[in-house]
C-alpha cells in the first residue's frame, strides 16, 4: 500500500488544479494594490539606504505604524522585502525596482497599472461589456484615458512610457518604409518626438510639423534637439479633436487610432482627409491583431484590445478592419508594412492609406 502524495506532488497538483488556477487569478487584484501601495507611499525610496524599523520607516512616510508593518510584512511574501527581525526590514533586489528613479524601475508602469480611474474603470467591467462603451466616472465624467492626462504625475508617466515603447521600434520603422519621399510629415499628436525624429534622421531632405498638446510640447523639443532635428521640425500646439494642418505630403498617426472607437477614429481621419491633397498619404503606426488569435496571442492582443475599451473606448484591429475604417473615411489601404520590434513587444506595422480615387505615390 503506498501513502499519499509527496509535498511537491502535491504543490504540482495544486498548481494544475483548474478550480486553483481560478482562485489565483481572481485574487490578483490583491498583489497589485499591495504593490501600488508601496510605489504611492514611497517605501521602496525610504528603504533604499538600508534596512529600518518599521516604526522609523513609518515617521518617514506619513503613515500608521501598525498598519506599515503589516504592509511591509505582505511585501515580504512578493519578495520585495526581507524581515530582519520583529522590527527591521530591507529590500530585495525586485524590491529596488519599485523605487522612481532607479535603474529599471517599475514604479511607474504600477503607478497607471492601478490608477484609481483605471482602477474604477475595470470594476465596471461588466456594464462596459453589456454596454459596449467605455466606462465614465459618473463624479467627473472622464475616461480613465482622461482622467490620467488632467494629472500632471500619471500624465508624464504615460506619455514616458509612450516614448519608451516608441524608442524601440522607431529607427527600424524608417528602416523598413522610405519616408524620404515626402517633403513634409505632419505627425498628429506626436507626444515627445521620438518617433518623428527618427523619421528625419533618416530622411535628410524631408521636413515635418508636429502637433501635440501645449504640455508635450517642451519634450518636444529637447527631444527634436538632441536628435539634431530641430530645425527640420515645426512644432504646433492643437487638438486632436481639432483642426488639421493642411498641406503635408504624409500624415502620421502614431499609436492613436486604437485609443479611438471607430466613430471617433473616422471622424479623425476624415478631417484629414479634408486637409490633404489628393496625392498625399496618410499613414498609420499601429499594432495589427490577427483575425484569430492563438492562446499565445490572445495574452498579447485580447487583453490589450480589452483594456483599450475600459481604459479609453478604443480597439485593437485586424487588417480588415483598418481596411473597412480607412475607406469609411476617404481612404484605400494601399500597404501593410511590417515594422521589426524586440522580444516581447507587439507586432507594429506602418499602415498606409490613398485617398480614395488616388492611387499614385507623389
Amino acid at each position: 500500500m503506498t501513502g499519499g502524495p509527496s509535498e511537491e506532488e502535491a504543490t504540482a497538483m495544486a498548481a494544475t488544479d483548474p478550480a486553483n488556477q481560478l482562485r489565483q487569478l481572481v485574487l490578483g487584484f490583491v498583489p497589485a494594490q499591495i504593490l501600488y501601495a508601496a510605489v504611492d507611499l514611497g517605501v521602496a525610496e525610504e528603504l533604499a539606504e538600508g534596512p529600518r524599523s518599521y516604526g522609523e520607516l513609518a515617521g518617514r512616510t506619513g503613515t500608521d505604524p501598525a498598519a506599515l508593518r503589516r504592509l511591509l510584512r505582505a511585501l515580504a511574501g512578493l519578495g520585495m522585502v526581507t524581515q530582519l527581525d520583529m522590527e527591521r526590514f530591507e529590500l530585495t533586489d525586485a524590491g529596488r525596482l519599485l523605487a522612481s528613479g532607479t535603474e529599471g524601475s517599475v514604479a511607474d508602469e504600477i503607478r497607471l497599472s492601478v490608477a484609481p480611474g483605471l482602477w474604477r474603470a475595470w470594476g465596471a467591467l461588466p456594464q462596459v461589456v453589456r454596454t459596449g462603451k467605455v466606462f465614465r466616472d459618473p463624479a467627473d465624467g472622464l475616461t480613465a484615458h482622461e482622467s490620467l492626462l488632467r494629472h500632471p504625475g500619471p500624465a508624464a508617466a504615460l506619455r514616458a512610457g509612450k516614448a519608451a515603447g516608441v524608442g524601440e521600434f522607431a529607427a527600424r520603422a524608417a528602416e523598413v518604409y522610405d519616408f524620404s519621399v515626402f517633403g513634409t510629415i505632419a505627425d498628429l499628436g506626436g507626444d515627445n518626438g521620438t518617433l518623428i525624429a527618427a523619421l528625419l534622421a533618416a530622411a535628410p531632405g524631408t521636413r515635418a510639423v508636429l502637433q501635440d498638446l501645449p504640455e508635450a510640447l517642451d519634450a518636444t523639443a529637447a527631444t527634436l534637439k538632441a536628435a539634431g532635428v530641430a530645425d527640420r521640425c515645426e512644432t504646433v500646439a492643437g487638438d486632436l479633436g481639432g483642426a488639421v494642418p493642411s498641406g503635408a505630403d504624409a500624415y502620421l498617426l502614431n499609436n492613436i487610432v486604437r485609443d479611438l472607437d471607430d466613430e471617433h477614429a473616422s471622424a479623425l481621419l476624415s478631417r484629414c482627409r479634408a486637409a490633404m491633397a489628393p496625392t498625399a498619404r496618410l499613414l498609420l503606426v499601429e499594432t495589427m491583431m490577427p483575425a484569430v488569435l492563438t492562446p499565445a496571442e490572445s495574452s498579447e492582443y485580447g487583453l490589450t484590445d480589452l483594456n483599450n475599451l475600459v481604459f479609453a473606448g478604443g480597439r485593437e484591429r485586424t487588417r480588415d478592419e483598418y481596411a473597412e475604417l480607412l475607406t469609411a473615411s476617404g481612404f484605400t489601404l494601399t500597404a501593410t508594412v511590417a515594422v521589426p520590434v524586440g522580444e516581447g513587444m507587439p507586432d507594429y506595422h506602418v499602415l498606409e492609406g490613398t485617398p480614395t480615387g488616388n492611387p499614385g505615390r507623389p
